[in-house]
């Protein structure tokens, strides 16, 4: 009997309704890869799933993202094999742990010239980067963007890979204390979201240039104003909700304010097949084997240290990622 390390959500709340429990691990099934976790990241879903507002049956784990290395194949899997270092981010929640079975086929494996540590900050920031600059819009070179949340774990990706390919971006962060992150970033300006006129400071800051795109991590604070940073038939992102659920648009608003595109994607639809995944995966590996991304750790914490974790992200303690280790 295999044992191991789980975190285990009973009911929704504050994070110390977070537990660590030890259990035996179910037996391989056909085309399942057991990995030996080494490296877990943490993500703000992981927070509104604890919260319950993402609702998930419960019990249930958490976690999204980890990479490590094979311990065991089972039946009926190809072309991965005990010993590979792999990764992973859209095989469901219960990453959170030290010993896990997962899917070959939501399995990437991990080149030489990454890390298992930037592997598990980086593979579901950097898909969400990647879908948001390459489908819902190709960024192109000279395009103005405002990223909310710039010195957070995506959206420092973001800004630094979207600087690469030749757009210039605004960030705006919730604290003073993480201008200079989002800076160091890209961002060729910094506004603060605790100004209540942070919508005429970016327009002070682009020098009255509304942006292309907005992309909106924060959501119910933030959207509605965010369509006044957008230029005629510009897109409004909103693809997270650190403040709470965005609210209801009319779609008349969009119409009055520019005639403006607004949408809400999410990554894992965007890397449901598992080969769209893996080209997606190759294209992040890519933008990191040529500097475009590059991980900024912010914090690290041990496995047993999970409501801390979530603690120091609620309580917005840390910029960057931050990598759990079992």
């Amino acid at each position: 009997m295999v044992m191991r390390r789980v975190v285990k959500l009973t009911a929704f709340g504050a994070p110390q309704v977070l537990s660590i429990v030890r259990e035996a691990l179910a037996p391989l099934a056909p085309g399942e890869v057991r990995v030996r976790q080494t490296a877990i990241g943490f993500n703000f879903i992981d927070i509104y799933q604890r919260k319950g507002v993402y609702p998930l049956p419960l019990p249930t784990g958490l976690g999204f993202e980890a990479a490590g290395v094979v311990d065991a194949v089972g039946s009926e899997v190809a072309g991965i094999r005990v010993g590979d270092r792999v990764a992973y981010m859209n095989a469901g929640v219960g990453a959170y742990a030290d010993l896990r079975n997962v899917p070959a086929d939501k399995l990437v494996t991990l080149p030489e010239t990454i890390t298992d540590a930037a592997a598990a900050t980086l593979l579901f920031k950097g898909m969400t980067a990647q879908y948001l600059l390459r489908r819902t819009y190709p960024v192109q070179a000279g395009d103005l963007l405002l990223v909310h949340s710039a010195a957070g774990g995506v959206g420092q990706i973001l800004t630094r890979w979207a600087t690469a390919l030749g757009a210039e971006v605004i960030g705006t962060t919730g604290s003073p204390h993480k201008h200079e992150a989002a800076r160091a970033a890209g961002c060729v300006a910094v506004v603060d979201l605790n100004d209540p006129d942070w919508p005429e400071a970016f327009l002070t800051a682009s020098g009255g240039r509304k942006a292309r795109v907005v992309y909106d991590a924060v959501g119910k604070d933030t959207l509605i104003r965010s369509l006044d940073c957008a230029a005629p038939f510009g897109l409004v992102v909103c693809y997270g909700a650190s403040s709470g659920k965005a609210p209801a648009v009319d779609p008349e608003l969009l119409n009055k304010k520019g005639c403006l595109f607004l949408t809400r994607p999410s990554v894992f639809p965007h890397n449901a097949n598992p080969a769209t995944f893996r080209a997606n995966a190759a294209d992040l590996f890519d933008a990191i084997a040529r500097g475009h991304v590059t991980v900024d750790i912010g914090g690290r914490f041990a496995l047993d240290a999970i409501v801390e974790v979530h603690r120091a992200a609620e309580e917005r303690r840390c910029s960057g990622a931050l990598l759990i280790t079992p």
